[in-house]
């Protein structure tokens, strides 16, 4: 049987010629890569193991701390504060919902009514920066300092009595409640709110209104159906990073609230720089990390979007 013959050279040399790439180039995305890597591995991976054994230990500052595998030490640390648990994810979902309820109106209008002052507006937005997180969270006692005009405007349109009913304050006093605590948490994290939103609604193409109105869609309808859902990316990553830095907070809560308002937060760094009970600092730490994802993936999921912005 005679060998086939061999094909015309038109038909091997059909198509450009494929080079593959040398493994030097091929490696170039992982050395890239490779700085980001290692500052994770250095300042993140490697603490978070750290705190790991150190949650398992038992022992004392002036005695030692030795790895003995005491997990009865995380159901310690929850039956004896899961109230300022609570507390604190009371307080960051509250801080939360208000960031969304000032931060989306803002944010639209300065995606869409902004015009030529767009640029002003977001530096606005982004001024807390340029100060101290302490010096704003100092300037609210300032604010809501007893007999001082936003308490006593609050006093005299009912407000705080309906705050009193809540529980929220007591009495004439705003300093010291869980409302001054709210008032701080919503201010200092509300630029992450805007910021997300802003880049989220900018992104919409504004000819999607248009068709909407020229289906006769009302202003309200296109909202509901039109630009809100095109937002939820934004919506979605201000509400993330409103909430987890909120709910571990403890300086808002330590300068303009009591005993009384004490957050997880405040039970950390005093069990780390007071109490000097690292184990029970480290647990509470991985206990609150644990919630606080467990609610974010429930969150996304219920969202219904996992493109963030």
């Amino acid at each position: 049987m005679s060998a086939p013959a061999a094909l015309p050279e038109a038909v091997v040399a059909d198509g450009p010629p494929v080079h593959k790439p040398s493994l030097k180039k091929r490696l170039i995305p992982y050395w890239l890569l490779l700085p980001g890597i290692l500052w994770l591995l250095v300042f993140f991976v490697l603490p978070m193991i750290y705190q790991a054994s150190t949650s398992v230990q038992t022992g004392s500052l002036e005695e030692g701390f030795k790895v003995s595998w005491h997990f009865q030490t995380y159901w310690d640390a929850f039956t004896g504060y899961y109230p300022q648990f609570l507390r604190s994810l009371l307080y960051a979902g509250t801080a939360t919902a208000l960031c969304l309820l000032l931060g989306y109106p803002l944010a639209y209008l300065i995606a869409f009514k902004a015009g030529r002052w767009r640029g002003l507006l977001l530096v606005l937005v982004i001024a807390p920066f340029f100060t101290s997180f302490l010096i704003r969270t100092l300037a609210w006692k300032t604010i809501l300092a007893d007999g001082g005009p936003v308490v006593g405007v609050l006093n005299t349109v009912g407000f705080l009595d309906v705050t009193s009913w809540l529980g929220m304050t007591e009495g004439d006093r705003v300093l010291a409640t869980p409302l001054a605590v709210v008032c701080g948490l919503t201010y200092n994290f509300l630029p992450f709110m805007i910021l997300p939103l802003y880049t989220s609604l900018e992104r919409i193409d504004t000819r999607l209104h248009e068709a909407a109105g020229d289906l006769y869609a009302r202003p309200a309808t296109v909202f509901r159906k039109v630009t809100f859902p095109l937002s939820m990316p934004g919506v979605v990553s201000g509400t993330l990073l409103t909430f987890i830095p909120a709910s571990g907070d403890y300086v808002n809560a330590e300068l303009l609230g009591s005993t009384d308002t004490r957050m997880i937060g405040n039970v950390i760094q005093s069990q780390y720089l007071r109490i000097l009970d690292y184990p029970t600092a480290a647990a509470l730490s991985f206990i609150l990390m644990a919630i606080v994802l467990v609610m974010v993936t429930i969150y996304i999921r219920r969202a219904g979007t996992e493109d963030l912005v």
